[in-house]
Parts: structure tokens; C-alpha cells; sequence
């Protein structure tokens, strides 16, 4: 643990450096306070639980705890601290939203907080829109796809069957010809079987496995952090708490979802299905179940999540905007960041924002998961 009192524009902010399980009952609940006072959507990854789970796996995880004038906690920043002082978003490669949770108070800029931190950089890549304190650092700009349904299904549902009336008979059609021939359709939205969670992992990593992408679930510390989030889903913390759904089929699962919740936002996270019921298109129903439970739950938005895809087009009512890019501090360092990370990201850019190559690019992908499962 580190203590540093800022010099210069934030001259009065005191900043104390821990690990996450290091933080007190009091300063949890003061995280809870300023993210419900910022007037963002409670997302779940924003919550303090889902730094404590971080902080369980991965042994770089850190968050400063920022002073005000007043004694109190005005801000805290989560992050990850590689062995060169480069910093990255809590969670980087499975944390759906980012950022510091600050107070209007705060007065400290980017390179302070960093300078702080001990950090050369900070990398993210859901950074949400109300990070100000980063998001003029943002290489790019990016539309989270969100399902609206505070005013409850039945309105959501209409407005499926107005903007996307094929995809709503279509997807209904498919549910109903599944119990036909295949047996009683029945949903679980807060399934407590771990074996179901363990028959979601095998889905996922074959997917991944199949559209030649890296298999997240083979990094141990990502496979730990969920099989953790989903035995804490007992405990039932108010604003970051597992949800594994699952689409059973006369008893016998064919898609399932695992995501976080808080009180009012489902992240939706981990979605597979049996490719053996393709043709029923259980991923679909499963999202318009999922969606009908939460609003009966009190849920009012699903974020579908960053990253485009046919079915979030047709099961989207809105977006929100994210942001990727990196904090970066002058110096000798800055200039290795901007060398190693860089040339990456401006490839991957280059490829999404040309339709036509990013097709070719994922039929490539697609050719490497055929010859790798062989």
C-alpha cells in the first residue's frame, strides 16, 4: 500500500494505493454511493464487487483510493499494473465497462492520477462515456448495443414486432417448432446447477475454438473469475451479482448465458448454445427470455455489449457509447507504449471500419478454427 499526497492543480487530493481486498466497509459503500450519485446506468462491472473478484485472481490489481478536503474518498480508480509500470482497465479482456468512479469534487487530472498510480499508461477499451478524466485520451469511439425495457416486456415487444417484425415471427416460430419436435421448452433465468456452468464453458471455448479466436476460458484466471462470480451469485451482492439463464429442452440444455446484474442493468456476458440445435436458433430465444425474466426482476437495460453482430441489431432498441484508447505519460516509456500497442490497434481499426475486409477476416478466422479442430 502506497500514500501520496498530489502536488500542483491537486494540490488537496491525498491518494492512497491498495489492493482491492484492502479496501474498508466504509470506502465500498462510498463507491456505491458516487456511482449511484453519477446518474450512469449501474453497470455491473463499475460496481466494487467486480474489483474485489479481480483482485482475487489477478496479483497486479490495484485501486486508489482518492482523498477530498473534507477526509473522505472523493474518487477510486481500479486498474492493473504490469511489471513496467504499464496500467491497464481492471479486468482488461473481460470487463464490459471502465473507469474511475469520481466524485464532482475531485480535482486531479489524468497525469496526476497516473503520476499516483506509478503508471507510464493506462489502457482501455470500454471506456464508459462518463470517464471524463480519460476519454480525451480515446482513440476511438465505439456503440454498446442496449435493450430498453424499463417500461416491461410487453412494450419492448412491440416495439420488436414494429422495427424488426421478421426477426420477432421468425425467432417465435422457432421456439414453438423446437418444443414440437424436440420436447417441452422450459427457462431457468437464475440457474443454480454448476454443471450447467461447466456445460456453458465447453460451449464457449468451442465456439471460440471454432471461429478461430482466442479461447478466453484457457487463461485460468478468467475461467477462476467466472466459476467465483457465479458461486458468489449466492451472496447476492446489490450491484454486481452472477446470472447464469439457461434454455432447456425436455431437461436437456441448449443455450445459456452467464452475466452479471446489478439492481438494474443485466451485462449480458457469456452467451452459447448447442450447435446441434442450430436451426431453432436457441441463442435468440434464449435473449427474448432473458429479456422477459429481467423486467419481471426489476431490471430495466441489457447491455448487450461492445462488438457488432446480427443478433444485437435485431434485438437492440439503443446504444450506448464506449471508448478504447490508452492514458499516456511523456517520457521514454510513453514512446515504447505507443510503438508495441499502436501498429495493433490501427491494423484492427483499419479492418472494422471496411466491411468488406472485415468479412474476409472473419471467414480466415473461421478457416484457422476448421484446420485447428481437426
Amino acid at each position: 500500500m502506497s500514500d501520496i499526497r498530489v502536488r500542483g492543480a491537486a494540490a488537496a487530493a491525498r491518494i492512497r494505493v491498495v489492493r482491492p481486498g484492502e479496501l474498508d466497509a466504509g470506502e465500498i459503500e462510498r463507491w456505491r454511493e458516487l456511482r449511484a450519485l453519477s446518474g450512469a446506468p449501474a453497470n455491473p462491472f463499475m460496481e466494487p464487487e467486480f474489483s474485489l473478484a479481480v483482485g482475487r485472481v489477478r496479483p497486479g490489481a490495484r485501486v486508489a483510493v482518492i482523498g477530498g478536503d473534507s477526509g473522505g474518498p472523493v474518487g477510486f480508480f481500479p486498474y492493473e499494473r504490469g511489471p513496467l509500470g504499464q496500467g491497464r482497465a481492471i479486468g482488461f479482456g473481460v470487463s464490459d465497462s471502465q473507469g474511475p468512479v469520481l466524485s464532482a469534487e475531485h480535482t486531479l487530472t489524468a497525469g496526476e492520477l497516473l503520476s499516483a498510480c506509478s503508471l507510464s499508461s493506462w489502457e482501455f477499451d470500454n471506456l464508459e462515456a462518463g470517464g471524463g478524466l480519460f476519454v480525451p485520451d480515446a482513440a476511438e469511439a465505439f456503440d454498446s448495443p442496449v435493450i430498453d425495457i424499463g417500461q416491461g416486456y410487453e412494450a419492448y415487444e412491440a416495439v420488436l414486432r414494429a422495427g424488426s417484425p421478421k426477426f420477432f415471427r421468425t425467432t417465435t416460430a422457432k421456439e414453438r417448432r423446437l418444443a414440437r419436435q424436440a420436447g417441452e421448452v422450459r427457462f431457468v433465468f437464475d440457474e443454480r446447477d454448476p454443471a450447467a456452468l461447466r456445460t456453458l464453458m465447453a460451449w464457449k471455448s468451442a465456439q471460440y475454438r471454432r471461429t478461430g479466436r482466442r479461447d478466453r476460458f484457457a487463461k485460468e484466471w478468467i475461467s477462476t473469475l467466472v466459476r467465483q462470480l457465479a458461486a458468489d451469485r449466492h451472496d447476492r451482492a446489490p450491484g454486481c451479482s452472477g446470472v447464469l439463464s439457461v434454455l432447456y429442452v425436455a431437461d436437456r440444455p441448449v443455450a445459456a448465458h452467464f452475466g452479471l446484474r446489478s439492481r438494474t442493468v443485466l451485462s449480458c456476458w457469456f452467451p452459447a448454445y448447442d450447435t446441434g440445435f442450430a436451426k431453432y436458433s436457441p441463442g435468440l430465444i434464449l435473449h427474448l427470455r432473458m429479456a422477459e425474466a429481467a423486467a419481471g426482476a426489476g431490471i430495466g437495460l441489457l447491455d448487450l455489449g461492445r462488438g457488432a453482430a446480427e443478433y444485437k441489431d435485431a434485438l437492440k432498441t439503443g446504444e450506448l457509447r464506449v471508448y478504447e484508447g490508452a492514458s499516456v505519460r511523456r517520457g521514454p516509456r510513453a514512446a515504447l507504449y505507443r510503438l508495441s500497442r499502436e501498429p495493433s490497434r490501427r491494423a484492427h481499426s483499419f479492418v472494422r471500419d471496411r466491411p468488406k475486409l472485415a468479412g474476409y477476416a472473419q471467414r480466415a478466422l473461421s478457416q484457422v478454427g476448421r484446420l485447428r479442430d481437426r
